[in-house]
């Protein structure tokens, strides 16, 4: 039996990934926001379902919240930073307060959550931090300016995070899931309001077809909770963890398109270089 943090666990993806976790016969330590949320979380597995209350933008608490469950119930083996939201608009309707919102949770929430947890693994030399990122994290969509820059950067992070503690047997897993059929796209997202009427031919058939979609989505959040704990059980678990054909289909199509761009641009790229090479430092 492991024990799991996992923050957001009252809805979505979180709360498949501790109920999935739950019926594995796992401990599972889950955050949520709200008094009421705690009875009702506990209730999924007494004695192996433990609710913690927290904002993960609030960094101190991120920090207590983590010492109490290494003291009050056991050592931390997995860590999923899940807590985040998405931010739908235009890059330029959307304002600057609401992208420093966005990122205030999915990017830095999901730093002071591995940042609390990383101590006590390295001490241990064990364990396997976590953090849900998104489809959005390898590719971009025209209206999720705030949110794909928010994963992208969860993206960095975790790939930095992964080769610094190698060494220490810790595992780092990016979580890159697709569509899935949670509220995410309905009441958890927060949308700009339009002010701009360039953008309408654009965005809103996008924002319509994301509305309409939301509750038929292709992903089902059982599934995903058993694709991440099949890689918990396994030794050399992926850096990357795709989940979704159409993650699979978008984020291709997304990489051939880099790959393009670096092709063909190869010799303007390479034409910046000191011809002689590179220089020596001087003594």
């Amino acid at each position: 039996m492991k024990t799991f943090l996992i923050t957001g666990v009252s809805t979505g993806l979180g709360r498949a990934f501790a109920v999935g976790a739950l019926e594995a016969g796992h401990r599972v330590v889950g955050t949520v926001r709200r008094p009421e949320d705690v009875a009702v979380f506990e209730s999924l597995s007494p004695g192996r379902a433990h609710a913690r209350i927290l904002d993960v933008t609030d960094d101190a608490a991120v920090v207590r919240t983590v010492a109490d469950v290494e003291s009050a119930v056991g050592p931390v083996d997995v860590v999923i930073a899940n807590a985040g939201y998405g931010v739908e608009g235009t890059f330029e309707e959307t304002p600057l307060s609401e992208v420093r919102a966005q990122f205030a949770t999915n990017v830095f929430g999901v730093a002071a959550t591995l940042k609390a947890a990383l101590p006590y693994m390295r001490q241990r030399r064990a364990g396997h931090l976590m953090a849900v990122t998104s489809m959005g994290g390898l590719m971009a969509v025209p209206g999720m300016s705030a949110y794909c820059a928010s994963k992208f950067a969860v993206e960095g992070l975790l790939e930095s995070l992964g080769k610094e503690v190698a060494s220490f047997g810790i595992h780092v897993t990016a979580i890159e899931p697709g569509s899935f059929r949670t509220d995410w796209a309905g009441r958890s997202m927060t949308r700009a309001e339009r002010t701009i009427a360039d953008y309408d031919e654009l965005f809103d058939p996008i924002r319509a077809a994301r509305v309409k979609a939301s509750g038929n989505q292709l992903g089902n959040p059982a599934k995903a909770a058993e694709a991440v704990l099949a890689i918990v059980a396994e030794s050399e678990p992926p850096a990357h963890l795709v989940l979704g054909s159409d993650a699979l289909r978008f984020i291709g199509a997304a990489r051939a398109a880099v790959d393009d761009d670096i092709r063909r641009w190869e010799t303007l790229s390479r034409s910046t270089d000191f011809a002689e090479g590179a220089q020596l430092a001087a003594n």
